[in-house]
């Protein structure tokens, strides 16, 4: 049975701010108009400052789905822009952030570093220059391996589909269960929405990765008709 899930500490007003590219004036405007917005309650408090949970605060903010994002391109603007993670999925038609963040966790070497990281208190502020995933983009043929590149995608494991229907599975080990062939072909299924019971997941694993019982997994993979 996988361990219980660690959940990220609570962010303030600031740390907010810099993870979706406002100021904390706006922030804070956004939590005063919370009854018209429906902005996410604060959930702590540390001294006279207001705590947030940071993923749901996001997922409010990403599903407005700002018209700052969606003039973005790879292919116009200052090639040495800086683009937070939400803005790299953004330009690489990706649903949601998440998919850049697999990407580097659970795929090594697949995705470039970041070129710039912010330290903000408990949390880390990556990005990515413009020409850095255009690069990426350009050199990557379709949904396959980058042009160049001769690593080879590690296996998956035997996962066993009659375990304990409550625990919490990796993306690798769900990728086993649903049948993928590698991690990144069940990452891009799932960043397109052709997984539409894992949009959600049900905790993280010992190691902070996004985790799914293996009930929810199998759900999915009766709904694929496998």
């Amino acid at each position: 049975m996988a361990g219980k899930p660690k959940k990220q500490d609570p962010v303030d007003s600031k740390e907010l701010a810099a993870e979706l590219s406002l100021s904390a004036g706006r922030v804070n405007s956004l939590y005063a108009e919370r009854e018209k917005n429906g902005f996410p309650a604060h959930v702590d408090q540390r001294g006279r400052a207001r705590l947030w949970d940071l993923a749901e605060v996001r997922n409010w903010y990403e599903s407005r789905k700002p018209s700052r994002l969606e003039e973005l391109s790879l292919d116009g603007g200052d090639p040495d822009e800086l683009l937070n993670a939400a803005q790299v999925a953004q330009v690489l038609g990706y649903k949601h952030r998440s998919q850049i963040t697999t990407y580097l966790a659970e795929h090594p070497g697949y995705f470039p570093e970041p070129d710039e990281v912010e330290e903000l208190g408990t949390y880390k502020r990556q990005k990515w220059r413009r020409r850095t995933v255009a690069a990426w983009r350009d050199s990557r043929p379709g949904k396959g391996k980058r042009t160049g590149s001769t690593r080879q995608a590690p296996a998956l494991p035997d996962v066993p589909a009659d375990g304990d229907p409550e625990e919490l599975l990796t993306g690798t080990q769900a990728a086993a269960l649903l049948g993928f062939k590698s991690l990144n072909s069940f990452a891009s299924s799932l960043s397109q929405g052709n997984l539409p019971l894992l949009e959600e997941t049900d905790g993280l694993s010992d190691r902070g990765r996004r985790a799914w019982t293996r009930r929810r997994i199998l759900e999915q993979s009766t709904q694929r008709g496998r």
